[in-house]
């Protein structure tokens, strides 16, 4: 009988408590975001939030995590100064979620400079 290896399968053996965080930190931006989109009624932001969801499936499913770290940090870096150009008004939901932004790309850049995986 032949097996097959089901490749679409989480992979979390190998992950550290910094990639935990990072994982916390998109859940974190990706829910706000699309909270942020509905509430406003701004599809973009809520794009954006599913966009944070789509990386972390991939992540999981370990594709090509050193690719993830390097894309999301122009992703999540881009939105901080879009959010500044386009808000009228800024709410503490904005506040913590670019608080949370800087700090995601901080840990991204790590996990970059340091894991090949």
């Amino acid at each position: 009988m032949a097996t097959t290896h089901n490749k679409s399968r989480v992979r979390t053996e190998s992950l550290t408590t910094l990639h935990w965080l990072a994982v916390a930190l998109v859940v974190v931006t990706g829910v706000l975001h699309v909270y942020a989109g509905v509430v406003e009624g701004r599809p973009p932001v809520a794009l954006a939030g599913v966009g944070y969801a789509g990386a972390l499936v991939l992540f999981l499913l370990n594709y090509r995590r050193r690719l993830l770290y390097a894309i999301g940090i122009p992703y999540t870096a881009v939105q901080i100064p879009i959010w500044v150009a386009v808000k009228s008004e800024y709410t503490t939901v904005g506040y913590v979620d670019k608080t949370v932004q800087v700090v995601l790309i901080l840990v991204l850049v790590v996990l970059y400079r340091n894991y090949s995986d």
